[in-house]
Order: C-alpha cells, then structure tokens, then sequence
C-alpha cells in the first residue's frame, strides 16, 4: 500500500465517508497529495553527500468553486496532506529544513478543476521525536535500536539501519511506526520477507522475522 493509498484510507475513516461524496467531481484530494509528491521530486537538491533537501511549506492555490467545496475540511484535509509529504520524504530519504505545512487558498485567477501548488523551504524548529518504546531489530547477536518513526534499511549510506550485505539494495526497505508499525519495500533488487512470505508491505508485530538479501532480522517492540 502506497502513500496515496494510506492517504485516501484515512480521509475515508476521518469523516465516514463525507470526503468521498463531497469530492465527486472537480479537484480531489488525492489530486492534491500527488500533486505534492511530485512537488518535492521536481524540487529536491543535493545539498551534500547522501542529503537531498526538499521544500517543507505548500500553498495550494484553488479556484473560488473548488475552495467552498473544501472549505468544510480545511483543517483535517491540511493536516493529512502534510503527513503525505512526510511519508514520502521518509520514503525517499529527503530532508526538511523545518516543520511540513500546507495551506488551502482560494485565487479568483483559476478556473474549476484547477490548481497550483507553490512551495519553498522555510527552516524552522523541527517538532520533537515522540518517546518511542523499545523498538529494536535483533540479527546475529547485534542490536539495532530504531531511533525515528521511520527507519530505512539498506546498504547505501543513507540508509538509518546500514547492512553489509551485497544482496542488499542501498535503499531496501523502510520501517515505520506510526500509526501501527508496518514494514514497506522500496522496490529493492532481491526483495523483502516477512515470516517466509515476499511481501510489498506488511504489519510488525513483537517477534516478526524479516529477510533481506541473505540477512535474517528479527523485529522488536517493547520489553
């Protein structure tokens, strides 16, 4: 399940299903949050050796029409367009200079059905990592606490959780905690499984074996 995917679920069981009705026509939702990947991958610059900065503030220009059918959900929907940005940093390693933001406003210039997306890096104080519980991937004796909601394992040296392992591609597989802890491929060279089975992306639970290359990893949360 990809990040456009997740973001649609979680609209849905925002609002019970209001989204879906609200948004049969003109601008949708998911329109927006691909709109914002595709932002950051048009404007991610190398700023030194493994770190690509991407913009952290969106302003989404709408037309008059568009902007009172979205204006009942502003908030949430600015809130879950973030998170898109987020996941989608973490998923390909980008760097933010300071908190995600995205606002919705309205401009008299546009037309029904279309949008604009304006963005820039604006540095600012990065809210604090939550406490995390001890989560951990255990593998021939190592311990490999994982510090950040979201931790990639691969062999590059990008990755968080770093492999010598040659069946192992530089960015593997990426793991992330919130809301519940799941494990996603990054579409590597020789694949991810989970308790014996090759998987796109699956849930973690305490004692859960993941294989990458010819590594065995075992997943740990809490205890």
């Amino acid at each position: 399940m990809g990040v456009l995917d997740r973001f649609e679920r979680r609209l849905d069981r925002l609002v019970s299903g209001a989204f879906a009705r609200a948004f049969k026509a003109e601008v949708q939702p998911v329109e927006i949050a691909s709109a914002l990947q595709r932002e950051c991958d048009d404007k991610a610059a190398i700023v030194g050796r493994g770190r690509t900065m991407v913009p952290n503030e969106f302003h989404v220009e709408l037309g008059p029409s568009d902007f009172q059918r979205l204006a009942t959900y502003l908030a949430p929907l600015s809130t879950e367009l973030a998170d898109v940005v987020r996941e989608h940093a973490g998923e390909q390693g980008y760097a933010l200079v300071g908190p995600v933001a995205v606002t919705l406003q309205e401009s008299d210039a546009l037309e029904t059905g279309v949008f604009r997306v304006v963005s820039e890096a604006v540095p600012g104080e990065m809210p604090p990592t939550p406490l995390l519980p001890n989560v951990r991937l255990e593998t021939g004796g190592r311990v490999l606490p994982l510090k950040s909601d979201q931790v990639v394992i691969g062999r590059g040296t990008e990755a968080d959780v770093r492999l010598d392992d040659v069946g192992v591609s530089r960015r593997h597989a990426i793991i992330r905690l919130s809301p519940t802890p799941t494990v996603r491929d990054l579409g590597s060279t020789n694949g991810t499984v989970v308790d014996g089975i090759r998987v796109d992306e699956a849930d973690l639970v305490d004692g859960t074996s993941l294989v990458v290359g010819s590594t065995t990893l075992v997943f740990r949360y809490g205890g």
